[in-house]
């Protein structure tokens, strides 16, 4: 069975998809690691950004793994190196490059294969598994999203102000809806759960709801 779960930025889809695939006993795959990993190796190679065919180029060679919390690029642990803010700045080239978002879209689809998954993204109910069992959209009010970032970033010692974080968090959502290729859409037959006000506990258990639901029907 295949769980997607696409939304914006700041819904907590990461950390939601985690713990829904502990709680199903599902296999979790964090698709935004894999762009990372790609632009991980941009980086590491020198790679010029306004040269889309050379990151491709590169991504063609690489050997991406993703095993539950870990990411693996060429049999190295880049776990906690896509998550360096210079990896997050470069991300963008690798997401928005279609030859690499074909070649990791199928690399997904052979992950997935065979398996019980739960996979969060932007595309994924849309482009990656658009015959998926349950598709999942979660969101939240551009505000509530906006304090959570701003959490986020207090938590790791970073100071902003919300009125900075809504800001940014806007641009990105313009950005997302008019991306060329991994744009974000919902779904016609995803279900839409909007989690203002609603304690983390309580958005998985709701998704532990759907999923009991569907794997009923």
């Amino acid at each position: 069975m295949i769980i997607t779960m696409d939304g914006p930025a700041g819904a907590g889809k990461s950390s939601v998809a985690r713990a829904l695939a502990r709680r199903v006993g599902f296999r979790f795959l964090d698709t935004g690691a894999m762009y990372r990993a790609v632009a991980l190796a941009g980086l590491r190679a020198g790679v010029d950004w306004s040269r889309p065919d050379a990151l491709a180029r590169l991504a063609e060679k690489l050997h991406i793994e993703v095993d539950g919390d870990r990411t693996l690029l060429d049999g190295e642990d880049v776990t906690a190196a896509v998550r360096h803010p210079d990896v997050t700045a470069a991300t963008r080239y690798a997401a928005d490059n279609a030859r690499v978002r074909d070649r990791l879209v199928a690399l997904q689809r052979r992950l997935a294969a065979g398996e019980d998954v739960v996979t969060e993204g932007r595309d994924q109910g849309t482009v990656a598994f658009p015959d998926a069992q349950l598709k999942i959209f979660l969101t939240a009010s551009p505000e509530e999203r906006a304090r959570r970032r701003l959490r986020d970033l207090e938590r790791q010692g970073e100071r902003a102000s919300f009125d900075e974080v809504l800001a940014q968090q806007a641009q990105r959502d313009r950005e997302d809806a008019a991306r060329p290729v991994g744009t974000l859409r919902r779904a016609p037959d995803a279900v839409e759960v909007d989690t203002d006000g609603m304690p983390f506990d309580a958005v998985v258990d709701r998704l532990v709801e759907l999923v009991n639901a569907r794997r009923q029907t």
